[in-house]
């Protein structure tokens, strides 16, 4: 999981490039973006808009250290029907501005984003998340269900199950001294070498290296609320990744989320599942969010 790797200092020359390589990567995506800037007591919260101003809201939130322009192969399907909002997280790296008071805890993260949907004066939205965006996209339905329409979980972690060991172990070097040349070793063995295209690799690679990176991390929701959530959900698992055993999640999904509808995409690792062949995942959570909408 992407929010494994931990930032170093980086030089203003470094965060300089960080930038340019995050708006080159921004500046590929094959739909008209709107910048909005959101103040609020945490700091200022970039977001990536997109899709017809009057469509149904769709929050996109990124794996940890991917930033939100991570969704340059799904944002053309997502953004034909809906308003789309890919956020980045203030303390992790992007074009978010980190306040005097960040997020330092998971109810500081959920009044966060309580205050992004506000600042967009969105009052509910569907949204879907990847990897530890997906834990706070479930986080955040059991936290204010009125407010989540539909949720979409790409590959969860730590909500259905824990990680592998060996994805633990192999993580390790990247936790201890975080490099861009670590960080795309990591990939590359969790994705079995999956093409990735150049200039995300390398925003992936910097991405290592953003200063001051800090994660919130939380428990595993428990079964009980889990059981009483009945927003219509989607969980679409990496049948190739190694993150954790994609199939044990799904059964234990199934138990916790009778409702959800839940698929194993095989071929898929769990990094590389948002922009590896991506046409088929693309279908399937747009068809979920028309369906569903009806």
């Amino acid at each position: 999981m992407s929010e494994l790797l931990i930032g170093v200092g980086m030089s203003e020359n470094g965060n300089t490039t960080f930038l340019s390589a995050y708006d080159t990567v921004l500046g590929r995506w094959p739909v008209r973006v709107e910048s909005i800037d959101l103040p609020s007591v945490y700091g200022t919260t970039r977001v990536n808009a997109c899709g017809p101003a009057d469509g149904p809201p769709l929050v996109l939130l990124h794996g940890g250290g991917t930033t939100a322009a991570m969704w340059f192969a799904n944002v053309a399907a997502f953004a034909h029907r809906h308003r789309v909002y890919a956020v980045d997280r203030i303390g992790e790296p992007g074009r978010s501005i980190r306040g005097q008071h960040p997020p330092r805890d998971v109810r500081d993260l959920l009044g966060w984003l309580d205050g992004v949907l506000d600042g967009l004066g969105v009052e509910n939205a569907a949204v879907c998340g990847h990897s530890y965006g997906a834990w706070i996209a479930l986080t955040y339905g059991l936290h204010a269900p009125r407010r989540v329409r539909r949720l979409v979980l790409l590959d969860p972690t730590q909500c259905f199950g824990g990680f592998r060991a060996g994805y633990l172990a192999r993580a390790l070097p990247s936790l201890a001294r975080p490099t861009a040349s670590r960080a795309r070793a990591f990939l590359a063995w969790e994705t079995g070498g999956a093409h990735a295209d150049p200039a995300w690799l390398r925003l992936y690679g910097l991405a290592a290296e953003f200063p001051d990176t800090r994660i919130v991390t939380g428990r595993r929701p428990r079964p009980g609320s889990l059981r009483a959530l009945t927003t219509p959900t989607l969980i679409l698992l990496a049948g190739g990744g190694r993150a954790h055993f994609p199939h044990r999640v799904a059964s234990a999904a199934a138990r916790l989320l009778p409702h959800a509808e839940i698929a194993v995409l095989p071929g898929l690792s769990h990094h590389a599942m948002p922009w590896h062949e991506a046409a088929d995942l693309n279908t399937r959570v747009v068809d979920f969010l028309h369906r569903t909408a009806m």
